[in-house]
């Protein structure tokens, strides 16, 4: 963030699988790149942070965000990177 701005910007997500024009859902890893091009995006415009959720069930794709978030950052330069969620097993 400049010393000019006096609010940051940024997005988050836990890698949603939706349904594509033809109605089936979305592969993971398809889900997945399509997050790191995201960021890269958020970059490029840039928006100050990108973080990504943990999730454990069929409709998220991103049950590691460490590993989204490295293979973010060897992608970005500026974007201040973070973990939205992470899950801490309580069984």
């Amino acid at each position: 963030m400049s010393e000019q701005s006096m609010f940051q910007l940024g997005l988050n997500t836990f890698g949603d699988v939706t349904r594509g024009s033809d109605g089936q859902f979305e592969e993971h890893h398809a889900v997945l790149r399509n997050v790191v091009e995201e960021a890269v995006l958020a970059d490029k415009l840039g928006l100050d942070f990108f973080g990504v959720g943990e999730h454990h069930r069929d409709d998220f794709a991103i049950t590691a965000p460490e590993v989204v978030l490295g293979a973010i950052a060897s992608r970005t330069e500026r974007i201040r990177l973070g973990t939205a969620v992470t899950v801490l097993n309580s069984d």
